[in-house]
């Protein structure tokens, strides 16, 4: 199901919601510009949500852009134990609504 070649449709997509698709891409090259965070942590950022969101797609991506702005391959080991740390974290404070 999950294959690169599918963001090929991206284009049609747009091509059916050209205004959306405008707007998107123009909020998502705003979002992780360098700004007062650098380009190098957005998308450490980035890849922090996708592996909790889980979308390869993102992952894919967003890999390409961090180690293009300078990310380390540890930077990116880390960045997998924070997602863990911050997924695990939420199930536990999660099971506070499961106590009487």
């Amino acid at each position: 199901m999950y294959h690169m070649n599918n963001l090929k449709q991206l284009g049609a997509l747009g091509k059916h919601a050209e205004k959306e698709m405008k707007a998107f891409q123009s909020l998502d090259a705003i979002a992780l510009a360098d700004g007062v965070i650098p380009k190098k942590y957005k998308e450490l950022m980035a890849i922090a949500v996708a592996l909790t969101t889980q979308c390869p797609y993102c992952l894919e991506i967003h890999k390409k852009h961090a180690v293009e702005a300078g990310a380390t391959e540890e930077e990116l080991a880390e960045v997998t134990f924070v997602a863990a740390a911050l997924r695990a974290g939420a199930a536990v404070v999660h099971g506070t609504h499961l106590m009487p």
